[in-house]
């Protein structure tokens, strides 16, 4: 996967005219936060930056060039704007790398189940699963491919084939996804 990069400058000012300054020479304010509470003023290009967020998902890390440091990082929010399409302002997470974070994704289902081709329902049961791990070993998405499932089986949370670098938090026994049988 490709891995953007960010630049941003750090500023002093704040403020909403100073923001609104800022937009319109086609930059956002942005702040960045590191694993010790601190935060850093920021200033980036609207374009990088919005070309990054459309293409990267909350557990994906970018490179954050800080006054042209590089910094590993985390978009954790953004202000949006729907009328004008555009970003306001940034937000980031700044990490070292050697501590783990744990993050909650959404499961992504592949594949079509044995049991509904052969009539069965695909009831869903826990559709989140929290994970902790180094952020270089987070996975971008966690896909369960449900392609064998039979009709009266299950998929539990153990079934997830996360690697050994990755820590699952949410209960093993956690069922996903069950198969029922046709109504009659």
């Amino acid at each position: 996967m490709e891995q953007f990069v960010i630049n941003a400058k750090t500023r002093k000012e704040s403020g909403k005219k100073y923001a609104k300054d800022l937009r319109k020479a086609g930059n956002i304010p942005a702040v960045a936060y590191n694993e010790k509470g601190e935060s850093i003023l920021l200033e980036v290009s609207a374009a990088e930056f919005s070309k990054a967020w459309r293409s990267v998902t909350k557990a994906t890390l970018v490179n954050l060039k800080i006054d042209g440091q590089d910094n590993q990082a985390y978009i954790k929010d953004t202000e949006y704007d729907i009328k004008t399409d555009k970003n306001l302002h940034a937000d980031f997470y700044i990490v070292s790398g050697t501590k783990p974070v744990v993050f909650n994704y959404k499961v992504h289902f592949t594949g079509t189940p044995a049991g509904v081709l052969k009539g069965g329902f695909m009831v869903k049961h826990v559709t989140d699963v929290k994970v902790k791990a180094l952020p270089q070993d987070l996975p971008a998405t966690v896909i369960c491919d449900v392609s064998k499932v039979e009709i009266g089986q299950k998929v539990t949370v153990a079934d997830l084939n996360l690697g050994d670098k990755i820590t699952v938090l949410t209960k093993a026994d956690s069922v996903i996804i069950t198969i029922a049988p046709p109504k009659k």
